[in-house]
């Protein structure tokens, strides 16, 4: 019986706590209100779940505690039930992974529009790679690595030479613009995350992983690794500041490019 009351407490505690908890989302401040969207579903379908599962418990263990002379009855099987078990499950699942396969669809469908912005993660530092003038990044490889040439920029590819690099320093990407970010690991396993954009994903050694974003706040937000990827895994920690368009183009102008590095 006093189990039976304890466990009615911790789903009405959890409850409360859910509703009244001062640890929620950080502020949007992207496209993509569709994850929270999904995520607050999949925290119904969850608590609904968990909340019918303890009570149920509770309700059994009150129902069918023990008395002198009560026997249990001994059922291997029941058809009915397991029907409607495996009904609601099912139903469960689809709920929760059908509207995550929709923003999935979104998230890799990058806008003919986007600005490219290539990522590079290595242990534990965040650096970054513009287009310049012509709009588009040259070729880059981790095999063009050294001691002058940090992020591997293929020096034989013209579209590489106006690439505004930034090692270990502030990202600056314009407001109401949508955004490509073209991740790369230089070493091992890292994942670029903006809590505030609501993306995220991982950066492989020896592939290029992507996913886009439109930035709908200016201000400045931390970027994160979210991977673990060594012991100074939480020193890894950049900065992403969102600026209007005009501040964006004069700050680009400003930077010194691939080929000003290398001259």
């Amino acid at each position: 019986m006093v189990v039976a009351v304890i466990m009615i407490l911790i789903v009405v505690g959890s409850v409360v706590f859910h509703f009244f908890s001062p640890w929620w989302f950080s502020p949007l401040a992207s496209n993509w209100g569709y994850i929270d969207d999904t995520t607050v579903l999949t925290f119904w379908i969850t608590g609904a779940v968990f909340a019918a599962v303890v009570l149920f418990l509770a309700y059994c263990l009150f129902r069918f505690r023990h008395k002198e002379g009560r026997k249990a009855a001994y059922e291997p099987e029941n058809k009915r039930l397991e029907s409607w078990l495996t009904a609601i499950t099912a139903g469960g699942v689809i709920a929760m992974l059908t509207p995550g396969l929709f923003v999935w669809a979104q998230f890799v469908d990058v806008p003919d529009a986007a600005t490219d912005v290539e990522v590079i993660g290595q242990q534990w530092l965040w650096s970054f790679r513009l287009p310049g003038a012509d709009g588009k990044l040259g070729a880059a490889d981790n095999g063009l690595i050294d001691f002058e040439n940090t992020l591997g920029v293929s020096p034989a590819d013209p579209f590489g030479q106006d690439d505004v690099l930034i090692e270990g320093g502030e990202l600056i990407i314009p407001v109401d613009r949508p955004v490509r970010f073209l991740l790369r690991s230089i070493d091992v396993l890292h994942d670029f995350y903006v809590p505030e954009f609501r993306a995220k994903m991982d950066m492989i050694p020896g592939s290029v992983t992507y996913f886009w974003v439109t930035p709908t706040k200016t201000g400045t937000y931390e970027i994160l690794c979210a991977e673990l990827c060594g012991v100074g895994h939480s020193y890894m920690r950049g900065v992403v500041t969102v600026v209007t368009s005009e501040e964006y183009e004069e700050w680009l102008a400003s930077q010194v490019t691939f080929a000003g590095l290398s001259s």
